[in-house]
This record gives structure tokens, sequence and C-alpha cells, in this order.
């Protein structure tokens, strides 16, 4: 357990024991590298430079043991104590980071050491507690832990100008192999650093709130940044304990918000229009869509209700959304038959056609024991 101490009147507070001294390792660059990563464990180092995913979940490097300590793999500069940053830095002290919190505000970073004491309790009830004991300063102003941090996530206001004031900071006092990441939720790198070369090594990484409990993370690179900087974006967030899923390019909204969002659009319209109220409405995603998506993707969700699988269902049910979307004004409501064969691809690497009748049949038990639960919540 991380221990927080009370914040003091000083500008720099402790709010866990230091780790021991990380163990040397040996530094390995691509060729278009800008990012170091000998600030990463030699595992973690060979994976980037094979160009492998590293998951935490399946990773030895990190995982020694019940009970085991790991050294600090990397130091985290985290800007903005407001809920996203304290979150960002309880999961990265648990994963064993040494995390630098700078917070200009008294009064946030006074609240600082609570704010992160609650996510850690949120984590535990999770029941994804990694007990590495990295540890969680919190300063004014990072000062020369730039220079040596691995990564910097960006969790400030979110503004245009204030994130442009920051990055361009940032740009300046940060070291040459250290990952710039902002946490926004919808403004791309692209505006926050307009010129192409600026973007080599910052992206963003969007979260899902809270990320000490949604272990998702949306690496988002600008037209400019560097494959090498997405690698090793992704092998910090993974070594942290998230799931990192890498765009191809910017897109308004990321992925996240653009499917939350077309949800939220239609959900007004029927309102608007008096086809159902906001009560029947929650109760059509709280029992209907929700249970079914908490498990699977829509992909997934299609060709497990659907016999026949992916192609199956668009056949049967691509002609009605398709009608349903240009109701609305909506373009690019058909499903080619090369993009049915895309995704079917995708699917069956997934998961191979004769597993589906398994995992059909899995997804029935888990959605039973799902509503169970849930009803169990709803009750509290």
């Amino acid at each position: 357990m991380m221990v927080i101490a009370a914040p003091a009147s000083s500008r720099r507070v402790a709010m866990a024991r230091p780790s021991p001294p990380a163990p040397p390792v040996t530094t390995a660059r691509r060729p278009d590298s800008v990012c170091s990563c000998a600030m990463l464990p030699r595992t973690l180092q060979q994976s980037i430079s094979n160009g492998q995913r590293t998951n935490v979940r399946n990773s030895h490097v990190l995982r020694r043991g019940a009970g085991a300590k790991m050294q600090p793999a990397s130091k985290v500069v985290i800007l903005g104590a407001g809920s996203i940053g304290v979150s960002f830095a309880a999961v990265f002290a648990d994963a064993g980071f040494s995390v630098t919190l700078s917070e200009p505000d008294e009064g946030r970073r006074v609240a600082a050491p609570a704010g992160v004491d609650a996510q850690n309790k949120s984590i535990a009830l999770a029941g994804l507690t990694l007990g590495r004991e990295g540890t969680v300063e919190c300063v004014a102003d990072p000062g020369d832990a730039l220079k040596e941090a691995a990564l910097v996530i960006e969790a400030g206001p979110e503004r245009l100008d204030a994130k442009q004031a920051i990055f361009a900071d940032l740009l300046a006092r940060s070291g040459d192999g250290t990952v710039l990441a902002t946490a926004s939720s919808a403004i791309t790198m692209s505006r926050i650093l307009p010129d192409p070369k600026a973007q080599a090594r910052c992206l963003v990484a969007h979260p899902v709130n809270p990320p000490a409990v949604l272990r998702l993370i949306e690496l988002v690179p600008a037209p400019q940044t560097l494959s090498s900087t997405i690698e090793m974006a992704a092998a910090l967030f993974s070594a942290a304990g998230f799931e990192a899923v890498r765009l191809g390019h910017e897109v308004e909204g990321f992925v996240l918000n653009r499917l939350q969002g077309a949800v939220l659009r239609e959900a007004y319209r029927l309102v608007d229009e008096r086809v159902i109220d906001v009560a029947g409405l929650e109760a059509v995603m709280r029992l209907g869509l929700g249970p079914r998506w908490a498990l699977s993707g829509p992909f997934e969700t299609a060709e497990l209700n659907t016999p026949g699988g992916i192609r199956a269902h668009a056949a049967r049910m691509g002609p009605a959304y398709k009608a349903m979307g240009e109701a609305r004004g909506e373009r690019g409501c058909d499903w080619s038959d090369d993009l049915v064969t895309r995704v079917e691809k995708e699917r069956r690497a997934m998961l191979d056609a004769k597993d589906l009748p398994a995992r059909t049949a899995w997804r029935a038990r888990a959605v039973a024991r799902l509503v169970a639960e849930r009803n169990r919540l709803m009750e509290d």
C-alpha cells in the first residue's frame, strides 16, 4: 500500500516513502526514436524494439509473485490534481512508478493526498490493486522532474489556449526522450501543436473517467507523431494496467466519444419526438443493451446474436439500420461487402469460427451472473 502523508505548507509535499533505486538497464533506440527505452525494464525495451504490445495482465516483467515489490520502472509527471490527475497518480504509483503530481493551485495540492487515497480504495474495490509501492510527490512546479520523466500527462483545463501554452513549455523544459501526452477529451494534438515539427513525441492519451477503475486509454497520434512514441506510450500505460487502444489517425472526439455521442444524439431525438420518455430510455439501455455491451463490443454482440455470424447479421439487419440512418440525414450508412468482409476477417482473428458456440454459451451464463450482481448493486 502507498503511504500518504498529509500535505505540509512547504512547496514540495512527499506523499509516499521512496522506493529503492531501479536496477540499471541498457538503452535500446529505434532509428526514428526520440524516446529512450532505457527508462523501462529490459523486457519492455525488447517488446518496444520488436514492435510488440505489452499487457500487464500477461507480463512476467512486472508480476513477480504475490506480494512482490517492483522497482520503479520509470518516472511519470502528471500536470493537474483534478479528478483525472489524482486518478492517474494512484494507478501509476500502485504499479510501481515514481510519480510527480504537479498542481499550482494550493487548495488542490492540499486535497491531493485524500484524492489519491480515495482512488486507491476504488482500485482495491475493483480488484485491480498491484501493490508495487511506487511513490507520489505533490509539487507546485515539476521542475527537473520533467527532464527525468519517461512520460508526462497533461490533465489540465479543457481549453485550447491553455493546452497550447502548457505544451510549448513542456517542449522547452522536458527531456528529449520524454513522451508528452494530453488527457484531453476532444482536442487533438495537431490543434495544440499545429507545427508538424513539434509533434514527434506528442500524442493524446484519452482516458475513461475514472481511469483508476476503467482501464482503457485511447492513444491518438498527431500526423507527425513518431511510431516509437506510440510504442513507448503503449508500453508505459500497459505497464500501469491499462488496455492501450491505438487509433490510426486523428478524428474529432476520438472513438469513445464518437460512439457515446451517436447514442446520445439518438437518445435526445427519441425523447424530443416523444417516442419515449427519459425513464423508458434509461431502462432500455440499462436492462437491454447495457448488460450485453458490458461483455462484448458491437461486432461480437452482433455475431453472437445471429446464427451465421457477422455476414448473416449484416444481410439481415444492414438494410434496416441503413434506412434508420438515412431517415436522420446521415451519410455513409451502407455496409459494403468489402467492409463486412474486413470486419468478419478481423473478428475471426480474435475468435475462431469453431469457438463461436462455446462463446455464445459463455455469454449467456455471464449475462445471467452480471444481471444478478447488478440487481444486488441497485439495492445498495
